[in-house]
């Protein structure tokens, strides 16, 4: 048994509750259970119990032994002082405040339902490789439950990476402008380039493209020079157009102090990609964007859908040279940016810049509208999505998507089954009109 399993026990207080006593005899009533504590400190705050005669409002902590208050060195933490009940599976301890206090305990072994308890065995028994431990009993769950969960799981998700982009609005000095360009950089690494194009973003500061912008010459000397793409080899040693490039990079170098190049060219990743996504082909449609497009932020903001922003993506081409060459110097016919790319930027980017803005300025409706972008898009199809899909969950648009993938990397991967809508479901049985979405 893991501990989450007690947190849900006592968060939905199924137990037998007649005759409640502590360990050491005295009446209990719960009052209020609490509220789950996702800080440190106890598990949960602000419950209202009647110990004997005498009412408390404090915290709960909840562990399998007593004696795992040892274990933890919460004798020692003043966090746990404000702990009025210890609620345990087995008393085999008794614990105290840092002023050496008793706590009152509660033993919940022996008021278990046997058949809680073969419910929540049923959904840990699936063993540790398969993917979805609750999938043999999920005909047992409504689909209106599956699409709560896959709903919030979406949330969650679509929230994480706002918060990214917030601390990055915070790193870059509010500036969203900035904002834009970093995050759309890092992007267009589609996962495997993102972490050198991140770090491009930062060699090559919005502030000085901003000056070259209307030159698309200077552009692409910037970007890859400072990439370490302009270098001359074998393939590069007869082309004027790199050599071009090459010296016009060492002049803004100069004039703007950049020193060397921010990369090495040994630093981007070739492996398992096609050439359509080799760093100089995404770097050079990155040459077209900041070319045509000079207020990235605004456009991406105010882009009533799909088809507006897929325009925004899709009308500023790279340069000629960067639609015949997939590297310096080796030519080669590219391919546009595609129709898959701007649907994963608009997911990855634009809807959670756009989230992240309208936190920043108490704007929900443009919350709202930000994430219905996402059900303008198809569903993204992979290992993870199909296998939901086979299970009977909605997937129709890439909403359905990112909330199906948010759903295996947050509950069902690392097994947090009783945090999840599906699992608590089954566990706890009875009526729909019980179960509460916690957190």
């Amino acid at each position: 048994m893991r501990e989450d399993f007690l947190h849900y026990v006592w968060q939905h207080q199924y137990f037998d509750k007649a005759d409640l006593r502590t360990t050491a005899g005295e009446e209990i009533q719960v009052l209020r259970p609490g509220q789950r504590n996702a800080d440190a400190g106890p598990d949960f705050l602000n419950a209202r119990l009647r110990l004997g005669e005498v009412e408390w409002n404090g915290a709960v902590e909840i562990h399998l032994r007593a004696s795992d208050w040892q274990r933890h060195n919460h004798q020692v933490d003043k966090k746990y002082d404000q702990v009025v009940l210890h609620v345990v599976l087995t008393a085999d301890a008794d614990v105290h405040r840092t002023n050496a206090s008793l706590i009152p305990a509660l033993a919940l072994a022996p008021r278990l339902a046997p058949d809680l308890l073969a419910r929540y065995e049923a959904l840990v028994a699936a063993p540790p490789a398969a993917p979805l431990p609750c999938a043999p009993l999920l005909p047992q769950v409504s689909q209106l439950v599956r699409t709560m969960m896959t709903e919030r799981a979406l949330l969650e998700r679509v929230e994480h990476k706002a918060d990214t982009i917030a601390e990055l609005h915070a790193h870059l000095g509010d500036d969203w402008e900035a904002t834009a360009y970093h995050a759309l950089m890092a992007a267009f690494g589609f996962q495997k380039n993102s972490e050198p194009l991140a770090r491009l973003a930062k060699a090559v500061p919005l502030a000085v493209l901003r000056r070259h912008r209307h030159d698309p010459r200077q552009l692409e000397a910037l970007l890859f020079g400072q990439a370490g793409l302009l270098v001359e080899n074998t393939e590069t040693a007869a082309d004027d157009y790199i050599r071009d490039r090459r010296q016009e990079h060492e002049f803004l170098r100069h004039k703007y102090g950049l020193g060397e190049a921010a990369l090495a060219a040994h630093e981007w990743n070739y492996l398992r990609l096609r050439p359509a996504n080799f760093p100089a082909v995404r770097l050079g449609q990155l040459v077209g964007l900041l070319h045509r497009r000079p207020a990235l932020f605004d456009a991406l903001l105010t882009a009533q859908s799909v088809a507006a922003l897929t325009e925004f993506f899709a009308g500023a081409p790279a340069p000629d040279y960067w639609r015949a060459h997939f590297r310096p110097g080796r030519g080669g016919k590219v391919p546009s940016l595609g129709k898959s790319s701007i649907e994963l930027l608009i997911t990855n980017v634009v809807v959670p810049l756009r989230v992240a803005y309208a936190r920043h300025t108490g704007q929900p409706t443009l919350v709202e509208s930000s994430i219905s972008l996402l059900t303008e898009l198809p569903a993204e199809h992979n290992q993870y999505t199909d296998l939901y899909q086979e299970l009977g969950f909605e997937h129709r648009t890439a909403a359905d998507s990112q909330g199906l993938l948010a759903l295996h990397k947050g509950y069902c991967a690392p097994r947090r089954c009783l945090h999840c809508a599906i699992g608590a479901r089954l566990v706890g049985g009875g009526s729909e009109a019980r179960l509460r979405l916690n957190r």
